[in-house]
């Protein structure tokens, strides 16, 4: 696939995942700056990771979830826990996710992760 493949199967993904609202925020906000990271994201993240075959975006889901809370990604964490209920993750899906990940994680990681995905969940109506 060319750079220009990639980015456009890319920019069709992460709009299927995380929404055209949110997409068109972060590039408006990323400015001159920032737009090469937007690319840069959009070509690798979402055109050459999450458009690959092998898993859907439900395990894709699952699996960011994972490195989020591990990662203690809480400003990464909400836009991606409405992007699992996109993809197919019920609220006790992502609970149980969250639950697994606290165990190889820790706790303090699971707590923040449980606090922003209740926020989110209850905002769009989920719980």
């Amino acid at each position: 696939m060319s750079d220009s493949e990639a980015y456009e199967t890319g920019m069709k993904t992460r709009r299927e995942v995380l929404g055209d609202a949110h997409v068109d925020r972060a590039e408006a906000a990323a400015g001159e700056f920032g737009a090469p990271f937007q690319e840069f994201i959009t070509r690798y993240a979402w055109g050459a990771v999450w458009s690959r075959p092998g898993i859907d975006r439900r395990m894709r889901s699952a699996i960011t979830l994972t490195a989020l809370v591990s990662l203690r990604a809480e400003n990464e964490f909400g836009m991606h826990v409405r992007a699992a209920l996109g993809n197919g993750l019920t609220p006790d899906e992502i609970r149980e996710v969250i639950l697994h990940t606290a165990v190889y994680a820790g706790v303090p990681a699971a707590n923040s992760a449980f606090a922003v995905a209740q926020r989110v969940l209850t905002e769009e109506g989920a719980i």
